[in-house]
């Protein structure tokens, strides 16, 4: 049995964390890690107690949320609050981080940023990560086995199914593509348990 990379497990963890992610402008996710253990994760969203966007929309200022804390400081925070060092830990996020969250890093002792996504990757951010002596690496996600977006899936594949169905095509070939397409997302849930 071929076992994942400690770099696919850690950021398929920060993806996961991202799905509980209450802004509607991007998810985030973020996990930091110190000797191959995870000792924070967080994702972006409201304060504790606070409005979601999810629920009230975001609160835009100057085209950035405000609303919400993002997933990198939450990790941070979480390790503050529960006393945890973060000196010379790792940090697996989604996304590039912020200039904000770059900082914050650099701040918190953290040593390596591993990101999936480029996201308005800042000059001055890479520059600080630079000056700091933290280490950024490009680490895209292989294969993630829970689908994010398998209710749009079903979906837009309904939708589909729901258009052929008024056009010229026969009961039998339609009833194949209903079978393939209900096969299909029955094996997706199978697997994602």
């Amino acid at each position: 049995m071929e076992r994942i990379s400690w770099n696919q497990y850690f950021m398929a963890q920060s993806h996961l964390l991202a799905l509980r992610s209450t802004c509607t402008r991007l998810s985030v996710g973020a996990t930091i890690v110190r000797d191959k253990r995870m000792i924070a994760g967080g994702y972006n969203g409201s304060i504790a107690g606070g409005v979601h966007c999810s629920d009230e929309g975001c609160y835009v200022i100057d085209n950035h949320c405000v609303r919400t804390i993002h997933a990198e400081m939450n990790a941070i925070i979480q390790c503050a609050k529960f006393g945890v060092p973060t000196e010379g830990a790792e940090i697996y996020v989604t996304h590039f981080p912020c200039l904000q969250c770059c900082k914050a890093i650099i701040q918190s002792g953290i040593k390596t940023v591993y990101y999936a996504v480029n996201y308005k990757n800042h000059p001055y951010a890479i520059e600080l990560f630079k000056q700091a002596g933290v280490a950024v690496e490009y680490v895209e996600l292989v294969d993630m086995p829970l689908d994010v977006n398998s209710q749009e899936k079903r979906e837009f594949v309904s939708e589909i199914l729901e258009k052929v169905s008024t056009t010229d095509i026969n009961e039998v070939e339609l009833k194949s593509l209903y079978d393939i397409a209900n096969r299909l997302f029955l094996q997706e849930n199978k697997s994602s348990r």
